[in-house]
């Protein structure tokens, strides 16, 4: 019995020990693992031209959201379609997709909602490896169903009322670029950004050159939120979700109490009764 224990949890420290972003010689030395589960959320036609050896494909716009403001999708549909993609509560995950990494770091963020304690997002997009590093096929990979049972994280997800009643003990950051954070552009009717908010674009968290993006190591995206409290709760937001989830992924790594609110602008844009503001904020 003491030996069986012992097994137990040695596995447990070993499945605990998949980074938050994944580099690709850990991917690659942990390939074979029987619980490593790869999830590809670029869509359809591009996975078929070519994607990792067993990896699974999720596309992120339409799996990923759901509804007219791009909401989580609902628990039983979530769950189905983890155990679909061969997903239990032991599965080691790791994600990517193509040059925007935020579509993969929705997942992410979606993976911590569901209790997926051992989810990574790849460091780089698909194909940025050197030739020959990682396997690679275009044989759709359909996986082994498994029975994957959520349990809900509700500190990393926020509602409208959420962030109504924290605006006196919350930071709130708006992922969206300049233009969109300050009322010169949006895809909602409105134009602006949640009052208090600060803005910090999920484009700064990774670098794309020549349809190679790569995200940025901790050391120096530590530099960028070196004004932000670690004491205070964090709640994040953009246009749908997907760059809040970046920075999500990235200041949960760095130690701050982060939470996504889930109907960001597109939501909060749309409802005319909310308060917005175009002034730039400061830390």
């Amino acid at each position: 019995m003491k030996h069986f224990t012992l097994l137990l949890f040695l596995t447990t420290l070993l499945l605990a020990k998949i980074p938050d972003v994944v580099p690709v010689s850990w991917l690659q030395n942990h390939y074979n693992d029987p619980s490593l589960v790869i999830i590809d959320v670029r869509d359809q036609k591009t996975y078929a031209q070519g994607h990792l050896k067993h990896a699974v494909n999720i596309p992120a716009m339409t799996k990923l959201f759901y509804g007219k403001n791009m909401l989580i999708p609902p628990l039983t549909t979530l769950k189905e379609l983890f155990s679909q993609a061969g997903i239990d509560n032991d599965s080691e995950i790791v994600v990517y997709g193509g040059q925007n990494p935020i579509w993969a770091a929705r997942f992410y963020w979606i993976a911590k909602v569901l209790g997926a304690n051992n989810v990574g997002l790849l460091k780089v997009n698909y194909g940025n490896w050197k030739k020959g590093t990682l396997p690679t096929t275009t044989k759709i990979y359909k996986p082994q169903y498994k029975d994957f049972a959520p349990k809900i994280n509700n500190q990393y997800i926020k509602t409208q009322l959420d962030v109504l009643t924290s605006f006196d003990n919350a930071y709130i950051i708006d992922g969206r670029p300049f233009l969109f954070y300050i009322g010169k552009k949006s895809h909602a009717k409105r134009y602006g950004h949640i009052p208090h908010a600060l803005n910090f674009p999920g484009s700064l968290t990774y670098n794309t050159e020549d349809k190679k993006t790569t995200i940025k190591d901790f050391d120096k995206l530590k530099k960028l939120y070196t004004k932000l409290p670690h004491d205070k709760p964090i709640i994040l937001y953009c246009e749908d979700g997907a760059d809040a989830a970046m920075n999500f992924l990235v200041l949960k790594k760095l130690g701050y109490k982060v939470s996504v609110y889930d109907g960001s602008w597109l939501e909060w844009g749309n409802h005319s009764h909310l308060p917005i503001e175009t002034k730039v904020n400061k830390p």
